[in-house]
């Protein structure tokens, strides 16, 4: 129950315009909390976040035990430890983890203890030496709910004996700046918030996952654990500490624990000038005959695209599109493919539209590249960044230690491996399972087909970084041009690399929000399939090379993971993959994957659709999808 002191009313907040400081008092008129205010910008949108609401309440929160005396850089709370809360909770049902963590409706997580439960699991989960007195980084893409969430897993984490938080300002930090600055400040892990690339606001999707101390998401033998404790959980340990002001630069100290706000663009720029030569890609974005556009989605990148692009490599300010982050980003679905990125292929697709578009998701780490009516697929994006690393970008100079994709993801990058003499992995979906490889030296650039692509800089896929990789790529091929020369385009450099390694028809159909009931159906009658199939079984004019259901072996650790998705091979090289995401936050996502490929020079500008038709109807038909899901089209193409 709170005391007189803690329970304020609003004519009690003193601003004084002669000393800006910020005075809460209690009835007596006692000051309880003073603290400089640099700016008014408290009260007002954050030029890295649109707020719809102030934090002024986040001031207001001081628990009726502590006394909050304060510095120009930092707050220290008396007494000194923490009083810790033991809160008792019960098991919540359905809060095992995906494919990229747990992933639910806001209204979901907003009951009693949903997400406290989850957070004091995964603490349940780890070893105390990963995370008593260390270092934990805590970000979001900027989604609703973000700013509630962070201030439970901060009292959570303070009541686990964590040492210290680093939060990016507003609690904004984009998927891979978040890797990055785990790895940079040597931190314990870091929780990251977000459902990616789904859609933000209160009737929406949030999601929470963690990473570990090498920057990747935790494995599935963490996530297990979570999982296992969250059926279990009796106690949630919550500090005693009031809300933390995430608006400005600063450290609060409360007792042994700290919260430092920090920039959520500096590591990360500083990582990527190490890595590519900015004077380099500078060059190509100052040319008055090269046009570029960024487009953010309304997501987190769009609080880097500014000091990246235009502050450090000379863009216009208008080539970011929609470079705000909101909370609903911009009540779009920040998901950068063809479907849901159509503002930015109409402008790339109209007659003289700009040389190179490019747009990212979320949080961050995934990306979609195209050129001037040209789209490339992320499965040639990576091929192409692979082939041409070592002579595009300095991080590469000595050369890839190895490649590797996605399970479902074309064999464009396979191509490229065999050329080059690297070793190559293929490895199920979700990036954690690049990691265990990185941490090993045995891969640098890795990518999948639902348009992640990154290498070992960090331990996520990283949007800005491939469009850095591709901008660096094109630079390089115009570096010795001169003024009016024309200019090496991304078309040229894709059907540059279809001459030398061949072209691999890839499509992705996705059957989005299916009643789970008649997926799982359809996914059990198609292992069944493949339970009976034999080489040489014929499917209309395809031979079966083999069927199977993929299991993959992890070769550093030997840890085995099965059931990833069910693949049909055909003796030309041809596939058929059948999966469901794990990455939606309500009912079942299904995806069929098509390939062929294709050495003949003359059909490699065929339109895929046109190419792969009778690989499309060959996988309905087998799968019988309309049967089982009542679905007669998808609702993304890619």
């Amino acid at each position: 129950m709170a005391s007189s002191t803690s329970c304020l009313r609003l004519e009690n907040v003193i601003f004084s315009s002669t000393n800006r400081k910020l005075r809460q008092t209690n009835a007596n008129g006692s000051v309880l909390l003073s603290s400089p205010i640099r700016s008014l910008s408290l009260l007002s949108p954050s030029p890295l976040f649109s707020p719809k609401f102030a934090l002024l309440k986040n001031l207001l929160s001081v628990s009726s035990s502590l006394s909050v005396k304060a510095s120009s850089s930092t707050a220290i709370a008396e007494p000194e430890g923490i009083k810790i809360n033991s809160v008792s909770t019960k098991p919540i049902e359905g809060q095992k983890t995906g494919t990229s963590g747990l992933r639910k409706k806001v209204k979901i997580f907003k009951e009693e203890n949903y997400l406290a439960n989850w957070i004091q699991a995964l603490f349940n989960s780890l070893p105390p030496e990963d995370y008593k007195n260390g270092v934990l980084v805590l970000g979001g893409d900027g989604r609703y709910f973000n700013r509630e969430a962070s201030q439970i897993i901060i009292k959570i984490a303070a009541g686990n004996g964590v040492g210290k938080i680093l939060v990016g300002k507003e609690g904004i930090m984009s998927t891979p700046a978040v890797s990055a600055v785990i790895r940079n400040r040597k931190a314990n892990g870091g929780f990251i918030m977000s459902a990616s690339h789904n859609p933000g606001g209160p009737e929406y999707d949030w999601g929470i996952k963690f990473n570990y101390n090498s920057g990747q998401p935790a494995p599935e033998s963490i996530t297990d654990k979570i999982y296992g404790n969250t059926l279990s959980i009796s106690e949630i340990k919550m500090a005693d500490i009031p809300d933390v002001d995430l608006s400005t630069l600063r450290v609060t100290k409360y007792g042994n624990f700290s919260v430092e706000v920090v920039d959520p663009v500096s590591d990360y720029l500083e990582l990527m000038e190490n890595v590519f030569d900015f004077e380099l890609i500078k060059s190509l974005l100052s040319q008055s005959d090269f046009r570029f556009i960024f487009d953010a989605m309304h997501a987190v990148t769009g609080a880097y695209a500014k000091p990246i692009f235009v502050d450090k490599l000379g863009a216009s300010l208008d080539s970011i599109s929609n470079g705000v982050p909101l909370e609903d980003f911009g009540h779009g679905h920040p998901d950068p493919n063809l479907t849901y990125a159509k503002d930015l292929v109409d402008i790339m697709y109209a007659e003289n539209g700009p040389d190179f578009g490019a747009a990212s998701d979320g949080d961050g780490d995934r990306n979609m590249v195209l050129g001037r009516g040209f789209f490339v697929t992320p499965s040639d994006s990576v091929a192409i960044i692979a082939a041409n690393a070592q002579e595009a970008i300095p991080y590469f100079t000595s050369g890839p230690k190895g490649l590797a994709r996605s399970m479902p993801t074309s064999g464009a990058l396979d191509r490229v491996a065999e050329k080059l003499n690297l070793p190559f992995f293929e490895v199920p979906t979700g990036w954690k399972f690049f990691g265990n490889l990185m941490d090993a030296g045995k891969l640098s650039i890795c990518g999948e087909e639902s348009f992640g692509t990154g290498s070992d800089h960090i331990r996520e896929k990283d949007g800005i970084w491939a469009v850095l990789a591709w901008l660096s790529i094109i630079a390089y091929r115009n570096k010795d041009k001169k003024p009016g020369d024309k200019l090496v385009s991304v078309a040229d450099v894709v059907k540059e690399h279809w001459e030398t390694y061949g072209r691999n028809f890839f499509s992705r159909y996705d059957y989005e929000e299916c009643e789970s009931e008649g997926a799982n159906k359809m996914i059990q009658y198609l292992r069944d399939l493949v339970s009976k199939g034999k080489p040489g079984d014929k499917y209309g004019n395809y031979t079966l090379q083999f069927a199977d259901d993929f299991t993959y072996t992890d070769p550093v650790d030997g840890s085995v993971v099965s059931k990833q998705g069910i693949r049909f091979v055909f003796t030309d090289g041809s596939r058929i993959i059948f999966r469901l995401s794990g990455t939606g936050s309500a009912g079942a996502t299904v995806r069929i994957y098509i390939e062929q490929f294709e050495p003949d020079v003359s059909k490699h500008e065929m339109d895929a659709q046109i190419a792969l038709k009778p690989l499309i109807d060959l996988a309905l038909s087998v799968s019988k999808l309309k049967d089982f899901t009542g679905r007669d089209k998808p609702t993304v193409i890619t």
